[in-house]
């Protein structure tokens, strides 16, 4: 069926009717529940520990900034060598990790500080192969179901964060840490069975010797080049910098902000998983309506008022309310702009541009936490949540005025020349 015949939620479901994504995406949903118990028994852990959003928000960058630091080298990587055996290597290694830290719990002798630590090197890990999946993407669905593919990439993370956090909630509240963990060892063996059975050419070569250095200057140049991608990595600066932190701080606002305990942490992190996963749902249905930049404005303007709302919030309930649309408002905003990367980035260069995308994200993200969570220990954690909400919009519209193309460049353009079976215009408006 082509992408015109398509409407609303059969358009939204259509990549998993292609086997290799499909494939891709069951044993991520798998893999993913096990990350996100690991994610929340981590974080539950630390703010137990320590009693502090300071603590709770250096353990989460731990992991996360690895991601932005070794992009580059990553993408440049992806774009020689064959991605799934790359992806093989990496999630065997992650699955390591992880059944280290369940040894380490089980023998209790875990500490923030090692935590952080094991965190920071399975972060290293994730942070090599995650380009190399970004930019098998397109090559799972034809390019009329790339926005799609993108939304239900981010609703299966997504979906294991509403499963997940449930999980490790249970198996806390049963005096469990080690079991969190040894579950998302065993996803990764799921992972790496879907991988091995993937059907795909093998990456082509580039012709060209250049070094490694050489090749990742050749991405940020490009990356830097394409207004488009140039806007989105604007724009995800300015989000991960402000919006992002709360995410790292969920363990915090349930322990510290509202002493609560593991059941609200997980309760949290559900409730912002589901949004999540309708907001990636609803995403091509309504970009396919209003378009995606006018959907990406929206999700702008909605993440903004429901951080505040979220960081207000009088009670537990109203915060679990708050942060559905949290959720929902957020995983637009992060379709929305990984979609303009990836419609931009020239095909053979697509690893080592996404890869600049993410440094940004990767870098600015934990920059944004280590900031807001100190500052939370000595104003208040939801003042700060509130407070990055309006912030920025304010970074926002300061870039509309100043640099008015910048947000115009986000819009629909022509796809790359150079990219082989790419329409004129992006499918969906």
């Amino acid at each position: 069926m082509s992408a015109p015949e398509r409407r609303g939620w059969r358009a939204s479901l259509a990549p998993l009717g292609h086997r290799n994504y499909a494939l891709v995406w069951w044993a991520g949903l798998i893999s993913n529940v096990g990350t996100w118990m690991e994610t929340v028994a981590v974080g539950d852990l630390v703010a137990v520990r320590t009693d502090q959003a300071g603590w709770t928000a250096l353990v989460a960058a731990a992991g996360f900034l690895p991601m932005g630091l070794l992009g580059p080298i990553a993408g440049a990587l992806a774009d020689r060598l064959d991605r799934r055996r790359l992806l093989v290597a990496m999630t065997s290694v992650q699955m390591l990790a992880a059944a280290v830290l369940a040894a380490l719990a089980a023998a209790d002798r875990v500490s923030p500080g090692l935590l952080a630590v094991v965190v920071f090197v399975a972060g290293c890990v994730a942070g090599l192969g995650f380009p190399a999946y970004s930019a098998m993407l397109p090559d799972l669905v034809p390019p009329e179901d790339l926005l799609a593919g993108m939304s239900l990439s981010q609703a299966q993370w997504n979906l294991g964060r509403v499963v997940g956090p449930a999980l490790a909630g249970a198996a806390i509240a049963l005096g469990s840490y080690a079991t969190a963990f040894a579950v998302n060892a065993a996803s990764f063996a799921v992972m790496l069975l879907a991988l091995r059975a993937l059907r795909l050419p093998p990456t082509v070569p580039p012709t060209d010797d250049d070094p490694l250095w050489t090749r990742i200057k050749v991405g940020a140049t490009t990356a830097w080049a394409v207004p488009g991608v140039r806007s989105a990595i604007v724009l995800i600066s300015i989000v991960a910098l402000t919006a992002s932190p709360f995410i790292a701080l969920v363990p915090a606002m349930a322990r510290v902000h509202f002493d609560g305990d593991a059941g609200l942490t997980a309760r949290l992190v559900t409730a912002q998983g589901i949004g999540a996963v309708l907001g990636a749902l609803a995403l091509p249905v309504l970009a396919e309506r209003f378009g995606r930049y006018r959907m990406l404005l929206a999700g702008l303007g909605a993440l903004a008022v429901l951080l505040v709302a979220y960081g207000l919030a009088p009670s537990p309930l109203v915060a679990t309310i708050a942060i559905v649309g949290v959720g929902a408002a957020y995983m637009s905003v992060l379709s929305g702009i990984g979609t303009v990367v990836q419609l931009r980035a020239p095909t053979a260069l697509r690893a080592r541009v996404l890869s600049f995308y993410f440094l940004a994200l990767g870098v600015v993200y934990p920059i944004g936490a280590t900031l807001q969570g100190p500052v939370a220990d000595r104003v208040g954690l939801g003042v700060v949540t509130a407070s990055s909400g309006v912030v920025m919009v304010a970074a926002l519209l300061v870039v509309r005025l100043v640099r008015p193309a910048r947000f115009a460049a986000l819009d629909d353009q022509p796809d790359q020349p150079d990219q082989p079976g790419s329409v004129s215009r992006p499918a969906a408006r």
